[in-house]
């Protein structure tokens, strides 16, 4: 579990990192971006997933605050886009929320995965 705890070490500048990246990529113009398989809500679900992960492995206090704080960036990002020659969507927006949920359901997960492995070794 030595990457769980690097991430848990590390969750605020993953975050940080992540956050700069979704905020870069979505408002770059899309015709200068590459193609990537799957499809826009996909990539908004995983980046978002991806995005919670860190946080809601550690929990720091208010972590659940965070999550909010995520859903108004989300937001944000879709009502800016339009004046960087891109396309809020609200459909986005939920994919992004759905992602969210899913980095934490992840987070749980992992959670119960290792306790159950350390358990298991005792």
């Amino acid at each position: 579990m030595r990457l769980l705890s690097l991430i848990k070490h590390y969750w605020l500048p993953l975050t940080l990192f992540t956050v700069v990246a979704i905020a870069t990529l979505s408002l770059w113009p899309a015709a200068s971006l590459p193609q990537v398989p799957g499809t826009d809500k996909t990539h908004h679900f995983i980046a978002y997933g991806l995005l919670m992960l860190p946080t809601a492995l550690k929990k720091p206090k208010g972590w659940l605050y965070i999550a909010f704080a995520f859903i108004a960036f989300s937001g944000l990002i879709e009502l800016v886009q339009p004046y960087v020659n891109r396309y809020g969507e609200w459909l986005d927006m939920l994919a992004n929320i759905l992602g969210l949920l899913c980095g934490i359901f992840v987070a749980k997960l992992v959670e119960i995965f290792a306790d159950f492995s350390y358990k298991k070794s005792q």
